[in-house]
């Protein structure tokens, strides 16, 4: 039979007001949530408790943003002034990680419409996140001796340098981002491995790399938990991206990840990352192909990993 999986989300996503113009319009917001409701039930996820953000984040800084004391200059790294309903974001956002990491590990796949915040380093926030829920549930996931070893797959369009520099002397996780060059952040961190694409890079260069360099080095790995940021900030139109996939080739994209992690029985937790399309539909239509891809891969497999 073929199993049932709950995406997460968190009413936090819907109740605030999109804090940049580049985000996705609450309603189409509300037309993606109505998609995803039709492929899946739609659970959501409690609140990340503030001690498992201190595994990862300085506690002095994560008291400093709970209180409001943010300077103009972190509001700038940021991308928006504080305010509640950022932190809460935040919480919410890893809380659906975290939820969708227990998935994984007890049916093989877990997801989040939301998360991918990989741009939060320990101590400050850059590029819309200031706290990362990959990390976070990485960490807590290897700290409870849940799993052994961590991948996390971050094809978003821009470098995870947060991420890269939590986990840059832990070799338990292997942090592997495919990304524009050229793109923001302008000061990369060094992930496991790094692949930096040039501008305008279309379906076929993009899905060879995924081919030749990115699907064996997971191989190689052999991970117990696969973290996959999903981007569709790769497509070309993004506002913030600077590659050229078409629909078709993100498809292609997402399904061969999937394909790899339910074929291997890898636990995958499935995180929507970047999209900033100027045409809010098809950023709508891309998020609710990458659903579809996840189901078309794990709904037959077998009931446990």
């Amino acid at each position: 039979m073929p199993r049932a999986f709950t995406p997460f989300l968190h009413a936090a996503y819907t109740d605030a007001p999109p804090p940049r113009r580049q985000f996705l319009p609450r309603e189409y917001l509300l037309t993606l949530l109505a998609g995803a409701a039709e492929r899946f039930p739609l659970l959501a996820a409690p609140d990340l408790p503030w001690a498992l953000a201190e595994r990862v984040h300085d506690p002095a800084y994560l008291a400093r943003w709970q209180r409001g004391e943010v300077t103009r200059q972190e509001e700038r790294a940021l991308g928006f002034a504080w305010h509640p309903a950022v932190v809460q974001r935040g919480l919410a956002s890893c809380g659906a990680t975290l939820s969708a990491t227990w998935d994984a590990l007890s049916t093989g796949l877990g997801l989040n419409l939301g998360g991918g915040t990989h741009h939060a380093y320990a101590n400050h926030a850059e590029g819309f996140s200031f706290l990362n829920d990959v990390a976070i549930a990485a960490q807590h996931v290897l700290d409870a001796g849940l799993v052994r070893k961590v991948l996390i797959l971050d094809l978003d369009v821009h470098q995870g340098n947060g991420t890269a520099s939590i986990f840059a002397d832990e070799a338990r996780v292997f942090t592997l981002s495919v990304h524009a060059e050229h793109n923001y952040p302008f000061r990369k961190e060094t992930s496991t491995l790094d692949v930096a694409l040039p501008d305008g890079t279309e379906d076929a260069e993009y899905l060879a790399v995924l081919s030749e360099t990115v699907l064996p080095a997971v191989q190689e790995f052999r991970p117990d938990l696969l973290f996959y940021l999903a981007g569709a900030d790769v497509l070309a139109g993004d506002q913030l991206g600077r590659l050229a996939l078409s629909l078709e080739g993100l498809r292609a994209r997402d399904e061969r990840v999937y394909n790899w992690a339910a074929r291997t029985h890898t636990p995958l937790v499935s995180l929507m990352a970047g999209g900033y399309h100027r045409d809010p539909a098809t950023l709508v239509q891309a998020r609710l192909a990458t659903l579809d891809a996840a189901l078309g891969a794990f709904a037959a497999a077998p009931d446990a990993v």
